[in-house]
């Protein structure tokens, strides 16, 4: 399969139809789970559908190594690439490792400036990114005015942002009070949830929209893709 057709059939055409869109550019995203639920697999899955429709991603992190993270999205392309018995699979993988960068800090180091001195490198010698993921943000001390800037950059870069936030509980019934407070600030928050054979995907926040409908994605805990469900 070739990577145009691998990405019209991407679960994640499924979850943007049913977010009414998608998160769309310049608006932060959140995926909210449980330790250990799949919040860096979501992550990675959506960081390699931008990858292979060419985009650029620069993936921060301040809950793993950089090591980890490359390990992460190795597994997740090979799994990709057999499942769906992808054309051309060695240079895209090279096309891949050019087009995202990782960069990692200690939580009480990174900041918005961080971010923003991290961004201007990125653009000034690779290109500019398309998407940024933050992996392992504390929305229980994260300031507003942080938030708001993170906020800004994605409109600035018209750039997709998405973070992963961790919930104490496997079950996630509302937003969770950390997010509440700047829910404002906040795009799109969907949950993960351990279901009997998958990792149920659920939309908490969808832009405006009063009514939340069913988006029909899950992550397989086996092959860490994203699936149709």
């Amino acid at each position: 399969m070739y990577r145009k057709f691998l990405n019209a059939r991407s679960p994640l055409r499924l979850l943007e139809k049913g977010l009414h869109g998608g998160l769309g550019p310049g608006n932060l995203g959140i995926v909210v789970a449980g330790h250990g639920v799949g919040k860096a697999s979501f992550l990675v899955g959506v960081a390699l559908d931008e990858l292979l429709r060419s985009g650029r991603v620069l993936h921060v992190s301040m809950a793993h190594p950089v090591s980890h993270i490359r390990d992460h999205y190795d597994t997740v392309f090979a799994e990709l690439a057999a499942t769906a018995h992808l054309e051309g699979e060695a240079r895209l993988h090279v096309d891949i490792d050019r087009n995202r960068s990782i960069r990692v800090y200690p939580k009480n180091e990174f900041t918005p400036a961080k971010l923003r001195e991290a961004v201007k490198v990125e653009s000034e010698t690779a290109g500019q990114p398309s998407m940024l993921l933050i992996e392992g943000l504390d929305f229980e001390t994260i300031s507003r005015e942080d938030l708001a800037d993170f906020k800004a950059l994605a409109g600035e870069l018209a750039a997709e942002v998405w973070m992963s936030v961790s919930y104490s509980k496997e079950q996630i019934a509302k937003l969770p009070a950390s997010v509440e407070r700047v829910a404002d600030l906040v795009s799109v928050a969907l949950a993960l949830e351990p279901g009997d054979d998958a990792v149920l995907l659920r939309a908490l926040k969808d832009h405006d929209n009063p009514n939340l409908t069913e988006l029909h994605v899950a992550l397989d805990p086996r092959t860490l893709l994203l699936t149709r469900h």
